[in-house]
């Protein structure tokens, strides 16, 4: 009965950062990539983000709690993980321990990308152009960003690799050698337009 219910939420866990998590990333890339063509494409995005209808609840059930159930059951994992890459340097141990790694580190980014963002939003501050502007001046901060941005799109599209693999999909070796390839085509074309988008801003 007890690995019934850990199959169970490692499945829920790991569907979870395919949809809704994913689905937001691209939406939420897309909406960060209009900066690329000036200040009022960004504000017009933006603005037309936060005014959609039932925006709190939105937030709330697709990307809130998906979120920490993701992060907080990931962290539970990656505890519970019997890293051994001392020991076994292959390549499929060198993704299973930077899959935990950088879903560790993301987790504390976007806790700290809420808080910089999203926190002072509720308080009345406009997300626009000029509040993300103002916190990549300081050079620290665009490092974090750097490193958060490069650290998500590995972790998603290292997930989405095996998550081909645990749902059966990429079942024999070739199909999963196309996997691979397919998560560093996602890695590469995500990690583009991120940082493409926050050089923006800059």
């Amino acid at each position: 009965m007890n690995n019934d219910r850990t199959f169970f939420w490692r499945k829920l866990h790991s569907i979870s950062g395919l949809i809704p998590i994913g689905v937001f990333l691209f939406v939420h890339f897309g909406i960060n990539y209009t900066a690329f063509y000036g200040e009022e494409a960004f504000n017009n995005a933006a603005a037309f983000m936060g005014n959609l209808p039932f925006r709190y609840a939105m937030e709330l059930f697709i990307i809130f709690i998906p979120l920490l159930f993701h992060g907080i059951y990931g962290i539970v994992i990656a505890r519970d993980a019997k890293n051994n890459l001392t020991t076994y340097r292959y390549e499929k141990n060198l993704y299973f321990y930077f899959q935990r790694l950088s879903g560790i580190v993301v987790f504390l980014f976007l806790i700290w990308h809420v808080g910089t963002t999203r926190v002072p939003a509720a308080f009345g501050a406009e997300v626009n152009f000029d509040m993300v502007a103002n916190l990549v001046e300081n050079p620290l901060y665009l490092i974090f960003y750097i490193v958060g941005i490069l650290m998500t799109t590995f972790h998603f599209s290292n997930g989405f690799r095996t998550m081909l693999i645990t749902w059966g999909i990429t079942a024999n070796q070739k199909s999963q050698q196309f996997g691979k390839l397919l998560g560093i085509l996602l890695f590469l074309v995500l990690s583009a337009i991120g940082l493409t988008a926050i050089f923006a801003f800059v």
